[in-house]
C-alpha cells in the first residue's frame, strides 16, 4: 500500500480541535480561507504521495557520499528538491516581501508532517531551510534579508544550523569555535561542527550555515556566544555565488537511519561570515530556529508515526495466517490492540502538534501573551511526544510484521531506525522535559494551569452527552494539575528533573484523551468516536503511573554512587 496523505485528518482537527477558523479571522492570517486551506493541503498531499513517497527506500539503500570532497545525494533526491522548492514549499510561512507565502505554520505543520511520513531524509533539507528562514526573519540585518531570504524561499539556495562540537555535545556553551573581527564588517570563523544535518548536496547553488562561535572578548558559557552566518559560496556584487569560502565537509556521518540525508562533520578555517543578531546574543537568535525545529522535529515523529501505521496496516490486510473471518491476520485480537494504539496516538501527537501551531500563530497574529506562553509550554510537549509515538508506533509497525518486520526488504525496519534519532536531536527528550518543569514553570504553573483549566472545562460540559469519555479526562487533568503544583513548589530543581520525563508524558497523554474527546464530540456516532474511547479506556490510564513516578524526588535517582554502578 503506498503513502496516501491524511488530509481528512488535518481538516478534520483545524475544523474540530485546534480552532484553525481563530486563526483565519485574524486580519494576519485572513487568506488562509478553508477553500485555500483545502487546496494547498491537496496539492501538498499530492507532491507527497506522487513525488516524496517514492524516494523512501532508494535514499535507504543508496545514501548520500561524498566523493573526493563532493556531495553525492540519493538517486532522485535533486528531483524531489526541486518539486518541493518549485512548489513553494520551503516559503509557505515565510514574509511575502521576500517571496514566502506568509501563510500560517499550523498549515506548514501540517505540510511538513506529509513531508515527513512520505521521505523523511529529503524533508529534512527543507524543514532547516525554513528554520534559518525564520532565524534570519527576526534577527538579520535589512541588507542580509534582502540577499538571503529570496533565495532561501526560491529553494535555490539551502540554509543549515552548525550547533554541536565533538567535546560539547548539548552542553552548547562549551564550545569552542571562534569568530575574529575581520575589520570590514564580517568575521573569520574558524572550529569544527559535528552532526549537521544537510551540511552539503548537490542541488541547491549555495548552502548557508549559521554557525554559533565566540568572538575574542566573551565571557565563558552561553552568554559568550555569537551567531554567524556563514555561506559555501561568498556572494558575488550581483548576490550568486562566487568563489568557495574556506569551509569544507571533512566526513559524513554513519548513522543507524536517515541514509540518504547527509549528516556532516563540518569544518571553518577562517571562513567569511556575517554576524546575525547582537555580538553575544547567539542562543537567543539561535533558539528562534531551535524552536521552529522543535516542533519540526515532533511533526517528524507523527508523520514517521503515520507512515509506520499506513505500512502496518496494508501487511495486516493481506497476511494470512490462523483462522480469522477474513483469513488475514487484521482480525487477530492482539493485531487489532496493536493497530488501534498507533492510530489513536498518532491521533493525539498529531493534535498536540498543531495545537501547538495554531498557539504560535495566534501569538504573532495577536501579540498576546498568553498565546505566547501556551505556544512555548507545548513546544517540548509536541517535540518529545511526537517522536515518541514516532519511535513506539514505527516499532509496534515491525512487530505487526512478525518475522517479516525484522526483514530489511518489507521496508518496515526503516520508520524505526530513520525516527530514532527525532528523540535525541534539537535537544533530547529529557532536555525537553526538564525545560517543561523548570523554563516553562518558571511562571508559578500558570500558563500550564490555564490550559487544564480549559481541558476540565470542555470534559464538565461534555459530561451531559458523553460522561463515560468526559469523567476519565476530568479526572485525569485533576490528578495532572495536583502534580503540576507540586513540581512548581520543588525549588531542588533535581527533584524536577528526576521525574521530568514521566511527567511530560502524563501530560501529553491528558492532552491526546481531551484531543479525543473533542473528535467524539464532533462524530459521535463515527469511527472517531470509537476511536476516542478505545484510547480514554485503553491509553489514558497510564498516566496514573506516570504521575507516580513524577514525585518521588531525586534521592533515588542518586541513591547508587558511580562505585556502586560500576560494582
Amino acid at each position: 500500500m503506498p503513502y496516501r496523505a491524511p488530509i481528512s485528518d488535518y481538516e478534520f482537527l483545524f475544523r474540530h480541535a485546534v480552532g484553525f477558523d481563530e486563526i483565519a479571522a485574524t486580519e494576519k492570517f485572513s487568506s488562509a480561507s478553508e477553500d485555500v486551506v483545502g487546496a494547498i493541503l491537496t496539492e501538498a498531499g499530492k507532491l507527497c504521495e506522487e513525488v516524496m513517497a517514492p524516494l523512501q527506500r532508494p535514499g535507504d539503500l543508496e545514501p548520500a557520499r561524498l566523493e573526493n570532497g563532493v556531495m553525492r545525494t540519493s538517486p532522485g533526491f535533486a528531483d524531489g528538491w526541486k518539486a518541493i522548492a518549485d512548489g513553494g514549499w520551503i516559503g509557505m510561512s515565510g514574509d511575502p516581501e521576500y517571496g514566502g507565502m506568509g501563510l500560517p505554520m499550523t498549515l506548514t505543520t501540517a505540510v511538513n508532517e506529509m513531508m515527513s511520513a512520505a521521505c523523511l531524509s529529503l524533508q529534512l533539507a527543507p524543514l532547516m531551510t525554513q528554520g534559518q528562514i525564520e532565524a534570519l526573519e527576526h534577527h538579520a540585518s535589512d541588507e542580509i534579508k534582502a540577499l538571503y531570504l529570496p533565495k532561501m524561499m526560491a529553494g535555490e539556495w539551502s540554509g543549515t544550523m552548525n550547533l554541536t562540537e565533538p567535546q560539547a555535545g548539548s552542553d552548547v556553551g562549551a564550545l569552542t569555535s571562534k569568530a575574529v573581527p575581520n575589520g570590514d564588517g564580517t568575521y573569520a570563523i574558524t572550529g569544527q561542527k559535528i552532526y549537521i544535518s544537510w551540511g552539503d548536496n548537490d542541488f541547491a547553488e549555495n548552502i548557508c550555515h549559521l554557525v554559533l562561535a565566540r568572538l575574542p572578548d566573551s565571557v565563558p558559557g552561553t552568554k559568550g556566544i555569537s551567531l554567524f552566518l556563514v555561506p559555501k559560496f561568498l556572494p558575488d556584487e550581483a548576490g550568486n555565488p562566487g568563489i568557495a569560502n574556506d569551509l569544507k565537509v571533512v566526513s559524513i556521518e554513519h548513522k543507524m537511519g536517515l541514509h540518504g540525508s547527509p549528516t556532516c562533520v563540518m569544518q571553518y578555517d577562517g571562513a567569511k561570515g556575517w554576524l546575525i543578531g547582537r555580538e553575544h546574543g547567539g542562543m537567543a537568535a539561535m533558539f528562534t530556529m531551535m524552536n521552529n525545529a522543535r516542533l519540526g522535529v515532533g511533526g517528524q515523529g507523527v508523520g514517521c508515526a503515520e507512515g509506520a501505521y499506513q505500512h502496518a496496516l496494508a501487511y495486516a490486510l493481506e497476511r494470512k495466517q490462523g483462522k480469522t473471518p477474513s483469513g488475514t491476520i487484521i482480525d487477530h485480537a492482539d493485531v487489532r490492540r496493536m493497530l488501534m494504539s498507533m492510530r489513536a496516538d498518532t491521533f493525539a501527537a498529531r493534535a498536540i502538534m498543531l495545537a501547538n501551531a495554531a498557539a504560535i500563530d495566534m501569538g504573532n497574529a495577536t501579540g498576546d501573551p498568553d498565546w505566547i506562553a501556551r505556544a512555548a509550554l507545548l513546544t517540548p510537549i509536541s517535540k518529545a511526544f511526537g517522536t515518541e509515538t514516532g519511535m513506539r508506533v514505527s516499532e509496534t509497525g515491525v512487530q505487526v510484521h512478525g518475522g517479516m518486520g525484522f526483514i530489511e526488504e518489507t521496508g518496515a525496519a526503516q520508520y524505526y531506525r530513520d525516527v530514532r534519532v527525532t528523540a535525541i536531536y534539537e535537544g533530547t527528550n529529557g532536555i525537553q522535559a526538564m525545560d517543561l518543569v523548570a523554563r516553562k514553570m518558571m511562571d508559578g504553573g500558570d500558563a500550564a494551569s490555564r490550559l487544564l483549566d480549559e481541558i476540565e472545562d470542555h470534559a464538565e460540559q461534555a459530561r451531559a452527552t458523553m460522561p463515560e469519555l468526559a469523567g476519565p479526562v476530568w479526572e485525569a487533568t485533576e490528578s495532572l494539575r495536583e502534580t503540576t503544583e507540586w513540581m512548581v513548589a520543588q525549588s531542588d530543581l533535581n527533584a524536577r528533573f528526576a521525574g521530568a520525563v514521566p511527567y511530560l508524558r502524563a501530560f501529553a497523554r491528558v492532552l491526546g484523551a481531551h484531543y479525543h474527546l473533542k473528535a467524539a464530540l464532533a462524530q459521535p456516532d463515527g469511527p472517531r468516536f470509537k476511536l476516542a474511547r478505545f484510547y480514554i479506556n485503553a491509553l489514558l490510564p497510564e498516566f496514573s503511573g506516570f504521575l507516580g513516578q513524577a514525585q518521588p524526588g531525586a534521592n533515588d535517582v542518586f541513591a547508587l554512587s558511580a562505585e556502586e554502578f560500576v560494582a
